[in-house]
């Protein structure tokens, strides 16, 4: 039984070890960006010695990935949780708007949008950041079905297709906010989204 304690409890700061590692790397990226992102850094920042880095997850692009994993899982529970509610779709997409200033606040949108970048030359990231965004599309096709079921079809367009176009109109538009499009160019692009919820809330009120 002792041996058994000792083993839960060694696992146990293992995983408070990991964890403090994913959180000070995802302030580390928020404040200096992939660019200026290092183990080293990430290690300072957590109070721990550079070989918990190595010991945990082997490398920087190792990191990297699993905190992208991090984060995506905490949020597409959170995104699950809204949009199981019985509350009208429109105030579901609201809630969705509202989370996009969350995740570009938290540093989420900006790790998501290295590990894109990264992917387009990397066959391993690019693996795993299509695995992260196929949970996002599987929630989104879900809704998609529901609003075809309750509103009609777009045309030829089935829910697949939507859910395909809304994730890329979100994944757009968090590139754009990177970048600083907000309210300049005549570009508004949280205004653009939110705006594509008013056209949800009049199909829903005038059925």
């Amino acid at each position: 039984m002792a041996r058994r304690g000792a083993a839960s409890t060694q696992a146990d700061a293992r995983g408070d070890a990991r964890i403090g590692l994913l959180e000070a790397a995802e302030t580390c990226l928020r404040e200096n960006g992939y660019a200026g992102f290092s183990t080293r850094r990430v290690a300072e920042a957590a109070g721990m010695p550079l070989s918990q880095i190595h010991y945990h997850f082997g490398s920087k692009e190792a990191l990297m990935l699993a905190l992208l994993e991090y984060q995506n899982e905490r949020l597409l529970q959170r995104q699950r949780a809204t949009f199981a509610t019985d509350v009208p779709l429109w105030k579901r997409w609201e809630r969705a708007c509202e989370y996009l200033d969350e995740d570009l606040a938290s540093g989420y949108v900006r790790t998501l949008q290295e590990m894109i970048a990264l992917g387009w030359s990397n066959a391993e990231v690019a693996g795993a950041v299509r695995r992260s965004l196929g949970g996002w599309h599987d929630l989104l096709r879900a809704v998609a079905k529901e609003a075809t079921d309750r509103f009609g079809g777009l045309g030829p367009l089935r829910p697949d297709d939507v859910a395909s176009l809304i994730g890329s109109a979100f994944l757009g538009a968090e590139a754009m906010l990177l970048l600083g499009f907000e309210d300049k160019e005549g570009i508004q692009v949280r205004r653009a989204l939110r705006r594509f919820g008013a056209v949800i809330r009049k199909l829903e009120e005038d059925r």
